[in-house]
């Protein structure tokens, strides 16, 4: 069994010492943490034996987490109005949550013979690198929202979020290496890299949720949200807040044309909702929290979704915070299998923040101005419009900023047959305003662009530095049979981590069927997808 780390166990002590009046909140109930490994009763591809080791440190990063939480949840109280700090807190309770949650699925995968379908995509290995890839990443979103806040909580807790990421990275490393059988033997960790185009969505969607992403707006519908009162609700809030919890079977809100001004959240126990409109520009769901004004870049979303299963179609979700505020989410997603149809997402300063697990973009536009498209998922966005708007004078516009921070991670953003345009606010000054791919905001970034137009707004370099020679040789960004007047490959950078893709097998490691394992899921929700490299 590997040592359990004393850091979060001496950061309680001393916060009881300092404040003996404050009074630990009880960590809610984990599951039973077996570390003795059962076998798979029917080995296959994707079955995975864990060893006692395996299990042992995740029971012990289990424990940590929840000491963590403990630790945490004593400022959670009143806080003199100090908005950031209080936003922080949430951020970082709930982002404990999710990882204890991700860990537990972990634990519960390894430990039975077949992984239950509510869990994941029955593809264990797939399936626990993703959880432990979001796991590892949820306690530098929290470091991040603590920094700045000039609170004690940053100095206490960085050490036990360290020392959290770090057993994380552990357990990811044995699943990625072929700890016990992960990779199996034989054809077992092979991939292929080419598969067939799909006339419907990946095998993750399922029949019944591809006929309701197909079937008229309101078709079989749940509960009903009109702001004129014609249904049940008038707010989306009040639609999301009155569903079933931790539901197996799909729950539909159908929102009527109309603009919602607030903010909505979709908690991690609200499994398999959706969010239905009438239409981009037609349903709109709009917020303007921001970073400048106080909240943190997490708490700011106008739109934020973390029950998995998640599947929004036919609506627009905006933050007109403006670009002088900086910072300001329209749409975060924690969503695991989640699935977002003709959707827009409208904002200027990290519109879209793909936060962690597994996602879905088809036929969505996105606007923005400095990274954009931002997180840490392992997000295919295919056949969507990137739409660059115009920034503060001194900003230079940056389409993606991926935060992938541990090569053993399975994420990254992969973005095919999408269209790389200015928005028209930018139209008339493509020549004084630099427009990039992207830029790497972790070590690790990964992003490919591929079988896509890239609009004349695009720079000869392509992508941008984030500061220096950080993470130039350690990211992976590529681009594989790109077209249009800024596709031209001459002047791109010559980082050891940019890469220009000639090899189809190569390239078809990032598409839908491989990058995402599409085709376990996205069937069952209906949407329509390419598997493969051909349309």
């Amino acid at each position: 069994m590997a040592p359990c780390p004393t850091a979060v166990t001496s950061l309680v002590l001393l916060l009881l010492l300092l404040s003996p009046a404050l009074s630990l909140t009880s960590p809610s109930p984990q599951p039973e943490c077996a570390t003795s490994p059962k076998k798979s009763s029917t080995p296959s591809a994707s079955s995975f034996a864990p060893s006692t080791s395996f299990l042992s440190t995740l029971c012990s990063t289990l424990d940590e987490i929840h000491k963590l939480i403990s630790v945490v949840s004593t400022f959670s109280g009143d806080l003199g109005g100090n908005l950031r700090l209080s936003s922080a807190v949430s951020d970082c309770l709930d982002l404990l949550d999710l990882s204890s949650d991700e860990l537990s699925w972990t634990i519960s995968a390894s430990q039975l013979s077949t992984t239950p379908a509510s869990a994941g995509t029955g593809n264990r290995r797939s399936d626990l690198r993703s959880w432990l890839s979001a796991a590892l990443g949820n306690q530098g979103t929290c470091k991040e929202s603590l920094e700045g806040t000039n609170s004690v909580l940053g100095s206490l807790v960085s050490g036990g979020l360290q020392s959290i990421t770090s057993l994380v990275a552990d357990g990811l490393r044995d699943v990625d290496a072929g700890a016990g059988s992960v990779r199996g033997s034989g054809n077992a960790g092979r991939r292929r890299l080419m598969e067939k185009v799909s006339e419907g969505f990946p095998k993750w969607v399922s029949a019944g949720d591809r006929r309701l992403l197909q079937a008229p707006a309101g078709t079989a519908a749940d509960a009903v949200v009109a702001k004129d009162g014609s249904g049940k609700y008038t707010t989306v809030g009040a639609a999301v807040a009155a569903a079933p919890t931790e539901s197996t079977m799909r729950y539909v809100i159908y929102v009527k044309k109309g603009v919602y001004k607030e903010n909505v959240e979709i908690k991690k126990k609200m499994w398999n909702i959706m969010l239905v409109g009438d239409g981009l520009g037609q349903t709109v769901i709009s917020g303007s929290r921001n970073f400048v004004d106080g909240w943190t870049t997490y708490r700011s979303a106008t739109f934020a979704a973390s029950g998995k299963g998640f599947i929004a179609r036919d609506l627009t979700i905006e933050n007109t915070a403006g670009p002088s505020k900086h910072q300001a989410v329209a749409l975060r997603s924690d969503s695991d299998l989640s699935v977002y149809y003709r959707c827009s997402f409208l904002g200027y300063q990290d519109t879209l923040y793909a936060h962690s697990l597994r996602q879905f973009y088809r036929d969505c536009r996105v606007a923005g101005t400095v990274d954009f498209v931002f997180g840490d998922a392992a997000a295919v966005f295919q056949s969507c419009t990137l739409l660059a708007r115009r920034p503060l004078p001194d900003q230079k516009n940056s389409v993606t900023a991926q935060g992938r921070k541990d090569p053993n991670q399975n994420t990254g953003f992969s973005l095919q047959f999408c269209n790389f345009s200015a928005d028209s606010d930018l139209a008339g000054f493509t020549n004084s305003t630099a427009t990039y791919l992207g830029r790497p905001w972790k070590e690790y970034s990964r992003t490919v662009v591929m079988q896509s137009y890239l609009g004349v707004l695009v720079r000869p370099e392509g992508w941008l530095e984030w500061n220096g020679d950080f993470a130039l040789r350690t990211l992976y960004y590529g681009e594989y049979m790109n077209y249009g007047p800024g596709s031209g490959l001459a002047g791109r950078v010559k980082w050891p981590g940019y890469h220009v893709i000639t090899d189809s097998a190569q390239a078809g490691n990032f598409t839908v069927g491989q990058f995402i394992d599409g085709n376990l899921w996205l069937p069952s929700t209906g949407v329509k997808y390419t598997a493969g490299l051909t349309m």
